[in-house]
């Protein structure tokens, strides 16, 4: 990481935001050798990712063909208008990417476990039924083996960062404006 400052460093604020943000992007290498990116729904499980898919399709081929995949989510912040000067805007947000190696989950208790990740992360209410079979048949789980994974932050200067984290600790609506 370029700047050193920006890294997050506690692992529970990472592990914390892989079970908090909704949309992950999952990047893998398409069959033409240009990268793919997709917004997936993902749940973050003894530390793996898992994410439902169809068991066809581009990104499912992609993995058979390389296994090698990049994730990332993210929360945006807060956005900083500028002042005097446009350069005085900021983006504030909080990251993670991995880098790993993503496989169809085959193990039913596995991949039972992982359904009920991401409805417990999704619906965390409950009242959404039992699974359906046939519908479990025609569902994949991915499975990403985490290899490398980073958290980067940007929280903003001295006041603002100390609003950012207040507004974190409260539960604010984000992204917020400052």
């Amino acid at each position: 990481m370029r700047k050193a400052n920006k890294e997050i460093r506690d692992q529970s604020v990472i592990v914390h935001l892989l079970r908090t943000c909704h949309v992950g992007r999952l990047a893998t290498n398409g069959r033409d050798g240009w990268p793919m990116v997709k917004p997936v729904n993902f749940a973050h499980e003894n530390g793996r990712i898992y994410i439902h898919s169809a068991l066809e399709g581009e990104k499912i081929d992609d993995i058979r063909r390389d296994s090698r995949v990049c994730f990332e989510t993210d929360l945006p912040i807060a956005f900083v208008r500028a002042g005097t000067q446009p350069c005085e805007a900021e983006y504030l947000y909080r990251s993670v990417i991995v880098k790993g190696r993503a496989s169809l989950v085959s193990d039913e208790a596995e991949r039972a476990a992982a359904f009920k990740g991401l409805m417990d992360k999704y619906q965390p209410e409950g009242g959404y039924g039992a699974y359906l079979p046939g519908k479990l048949a025609r569902t994949g789980i991915i499975r990403i083996d985490i290899e490398e994974m980073t958290g980067k932050e940007d929280l903003g200067k001295e006041g603002l960062r100390a609003q950012v984290l207040e507004a974190l600790e409260k539960g604010a609506p984000l992204p917020i404006v400052l």
